[in-house]
């Protein structure tokens, strides 16, 4: 009964939406405002089947055995350049409405990439990330709106890349030396860490060894997942902590959590932070206890388009009128902090030579 009452009282947030089936209904309804293909293991909907490949999560090799890789993967991307190469041309050549960036994207990760449901009959896509890709499309195609958009899950997003159903990933993807041997990334774009999310009342203070006996929440294929799953291994996570079945995606664990079938979730702070404020009974509990950062991820031979992609991050920094700053006040400065110097990505390094 303690439960029912938090999951009835703790749905008050998210732009004066209180209704349970607003969160719920995200991961199923919200799937069917995309115009995204329905095959099998596409992932634009959210529904993979028991065979979903699990890209994200291959054993560690590759670019992990290189110790300088592994402990600083943001650094390995291309230098930056505005030249068209065979991947840009490609894009450019597609004709009348096709003529469009393919993007895969969140659909339901409040601030970063949502549907406002205040937004009136279009509820078009908003967030941190959603204004990097009209930024992107502003560049390389000439027009903010010239963009596909494609809901991916968290546990699809190399898949979708390495398929080619999308052209590029912005989805809160960090960046990782596994990663880095299946997809291309650019230099990150936002700074964040794991962090612990749980209700106000619980005696959770942190990743620590209050989450003895707790079951933990993570999506399939995040780095929180691995994460848990690698220092459960080592002895480095409370033994008696339970990672729960991962979920497909985040959002996901956010229910689970509203439901009592969990007792706690583990994700990016920069998440889990919106996600505290769509639910005003939960709250972060302690401190980062990793450092990652996002990149957009792209296609491993898609030189051209890494290069462009960080060009651009490059004026998009520097642009004190509509760029990552404004974004930042615009969508997260409420939810992280009304400083972003904590979230601001290191000056980038260009080591990738090929």
């Amino acid at each position: 009964m303690r439960m029912r009452g938090r999951v009835r009282t703790g749905l008050k947030g998210w732009g004066g939406v209180g209704a349970m089936a607003v969160v719920c209904g995200l991961v199923l309804a919200f799937a069917l405002l995309l115009p995204v293909a329905r095959s099998h293991g596409d992932g634009s909907t959210g529904t993979g089947g028991p065979g979903v490949t699990r890209a994200d999560q291959v054993a560690d090799d590759g670019p992990c055995r290189n110790p300088a890789i592994k402990a600083h993967p943001e650094e390995q991307t291309l230098s930056p350049s505005s030249a068209d190469g065979a991947t840009i041309d490609k894009i450019k050549a597609r004709q009348g409405e096709k003529r469009k960036l393919i993007v895969g994207v969140d659909q339901n990760s409040y601030r970063w990439g949502y549907r406002n449901p205040n937004g009136g009959p279009t509820a078009d896509l908003e967030g941190f990330d959603i204004d990097l890709v009209h930024r992107i499309a502003q560049d390389i195609l000439g027009d903010p709106n010239a963009v596909q958009f494609k809901a991916i899950p968290t546990n699809q997003r190399i898949p979708a890349i390495q398929g080619g159903r999308v052209d590029m990933i912005v989805r809160t993807m960090t960046i990782n030396c596994t990663r880095l041997g299946q997809v291309a990334f650019s230099a990150p774009y936002f700074k964040t860490g794991q962090q612990v999310l749980a209700p106000k009342s619980s005696g959770i203070t942190g990743y620590n060894g209050t989450l003895a006996k707790q079951r933990i929440c993570t999506a399939e294929g995040s780095t929180a997942n691995t994460k848990l799953v690698d220092a459960k291994k080592a002895k480095e996570l409370v033994s008696s902590a339970i990672i729960s079945p991962p979920v497909p995606n985040q959002l996901d664990c956010l229910v689970r959590l509203q439901l009592g079938e969990v007792d706690a979730v583990v994700t990016d702070g920069a998440l889990a932070a919106s996600q505290a404020a769509q639910d005003p009974t939960v709250e972060l509990k302690g401190s980062p206890f990793t450092t990652e950062y996002y990149g957009v991820a792209m296609r491993s031979d898609a030189d051209d388009l890494v290069r462009r992609v960080n060009q651009i991050l490059v004026d998009y920094r520097k642009d004190t009128t509509d760029g990552w700053q404004a974004s930042y006040d615009r969508w997260l400065s409420a939810t992280l902090n009304e400083s972003s110097a904590k979230s601001e990505p290191p000056p980038p390094k260009y080591l990738r030579k090929n």
